[in-house]
């Protein structure tokens, strides 16, 4: 049965100093692995979500390079149970830019997985046929002198305002090793069958698969990252009230609708003097004393929560801005 997109866990990277991100905010999608499945399964002896696998690899990946900030997964599933999109929405480029927005993101990555395995689907792959160990990689078969491997993993980013594919790219990743013949190089027997396997683990990434699986994310990775400057810069300005403070945590009336992102860092005034034209007593300036900041760390819709650190306590009905 075809697997479809659902969301994966990415660390919150937040970029260090002044008011707002320099960095575009992402999120990742789970790959698609549908194409492959037949592969996988013969290669493991059992159904394994190399789609998740490949996608955990390529966020270690992007935030290990620093070039995006992306959000965590329990932001994204939150959104997901609350609209209720099913799995075949989550494929959508639409349905994941609206996830984006709600999120306050840049873009969002999907993708899939289009080779899984030797480089000749031909030939006996291993799996089932020969059991044990070997068949769980698939890679060669007794009396194999050479065994090859090859992934191919396909990406787009998706602008989150318009639903656009700023950027589709494929990664591709390859190792061949001789003399290997049963176990296609490195591995356990561990994890094998029917349980999770762990594809960042050290016993996956020293085989020749998991080499090739690692090229073709670093590959792939790379062109995301070199597709930064097709997002289109967004500047957004913030103004809200505090609509309820219990010690340090505020929450604000305004949310994601209003531009509002985990993480980012908004000034707390208190509403001074007014100064009013003498003539038609209109108020021409309102003097505001800032009391502190607040940092944003949840955020849906229409209000937000956030930590708040000043000399000054807030209360109900303060102002919140965004401060360059």
């Amino acid at each position: 049965m075809r697997r479809v997109l659902g969301v994966v866990l990415i660390t919150l990277t937040v970029a260090s100093g002044g008011w707002a991100q320099n960095k575009k905010r992402v999120a990742v999608m789970d790959f698609d692995f549908g194409a492959v499945q037949t592969s996988v399964n013969a290669i493991f002896g059992a159904n394994q979500d190399v789609g998740k696998g490949i996608t955990d690899l390529m966020v270690t990946q992007l935030v290990k390079d620093g070039v995006y900030s992306v959000i965590e997964r329990k932001a994204i599933e939150k959104i997901l149970t609350e609209q209720n999109f099913s799995n075949s929405d989550r494929a959508n480029p639409d349905t994941a830019a609206k996830i984006g927005r709600i999120l306050g993101l840049d873009a969002i990555i999907i993708g899939s997985v289009t080779q899984f395995g030797r480089d000749d689907q031909n030939r006996s792959v291993g799996g089932s046929a020969i059991g044990g160990i070997a068949g769980k990689y698939g890679l060669g078969g007794i009396g194999t002198h050479k065994a090859k491997a090859v992934v191919v993993i396909s990406a787009r980013m998706v602008d989150t305002n318009t639903a656009e594919i700023l950027a589709a790219v494929d990664g591709k990743g390859q190792s061949t090793r001789s003399g290997t013949s049963l176990l296609g190089g490195g591995g356990s027997s561990g994890g094998g069958g029917g349980g999770a396997y762990d594809m960042g683990s050290s016993n996956f990434g020293t085989t020749i698969l998991g080499e090739a699986t690692s090229q073709a994310v670093a590959d792939c990775s790379k062109q995301l990252e070199d597709s930064a400057g097709k997002l289109p810069t967004k500047v957004v300005t913030v103004s809200g009230l505090v609509a309820d403070v219990t010690d340090s945590t505020l929450i604000l009336n305004v949310g994601t609708k209003a531009g509002v992102k985990v993480g980012d860092k908004l000034g707390i005034f208190r509403k001074g003097k007014e100064i009013r034209d003498p003539a038609t007593g209109k108020v021409l300036k309102t003097i505001n004393t800032r009391l502190g900041d607040v940092t944003i760390t949840e955020a849906d819709e229409t209000s937000s929560t956030g930590t708040y650190v000043g000399p000054a306590p807030p209360k109900v009905g303060d102002a919140v801005e965004t401060v360059q």
